[in-house]
């Protein structure tokens, strides 16, 4: 089992997770560019699939809204289309997705965005015990209930992994 770490940096991520009450467990590693889930899980030493990745994706009115998906799984953007309604969703460019969040991405965290958006998440995610999700900031994740999630953010429950 990881350690949590006491030299856990404090963000926008974790202060939102402080002010709502929810617990969590800080977890830091060395983060590698565009290494994804998989370095993460690796150096974690838990299950990619425990991993939640936060991806900003926009409709076709470049409206931003956030996914939260297994980090085993691909989202398929035609289903996750057809099941929020719209004609077309597909992944921001990094950016702009910086500029919704206020996050670089790899280390987009769904809590304590810049803007306010819709988030949808994985149904299957609420069958994990426990999921380790982006604390704010490149190589550190927070270790988190997933019912809290479902709490704290009241994401719409979609599935569309692939």
């Amino acid at each position: 089992m990881h350690k949590p770490d006491t030299r856990a940096p404090e963000t926008p991520a974790t202060r939102f997770l402080r002010q709502h009450g929810i617990a969590f467990s800080s977890h830091l590693y060395e983060y590698e560019e565009h290494g994804g889930t998989a370095v993460s899980s690796r150096e974690l030493n838990v299950s990619e699939h425990a991993v939640v990745k936060t991806l900003v994706m926009e409709d076709e009115n470049a409206q931003p809204l956030i996914v939260l998906m297994h980090g085993d799984r691909k989202v398929s953007t035609k289903e996750l289309a057809r099941q929020i309604p719209c004609k077309h969703v597909e992944t921001c460019k990094p950016e702009t997705a910086n500029r919704h969040t206020g996050f670089l991405v790899g280390g987009t965290s769904p809590f304590g965005t810049r803007k306010t958006m819709p988030i949808y998440m994985e149904r299957t995610i609420l069958d994990l015990p426990l999921v380790y999700i982006n604390g704010g900031r490149r190589g550190f994740l927070v270790g988190i209930h997933p019912h809290d999630l479902l709490r704290v953010l009241k994401p719409m429950l979609v599935q569309v992994a692939n």
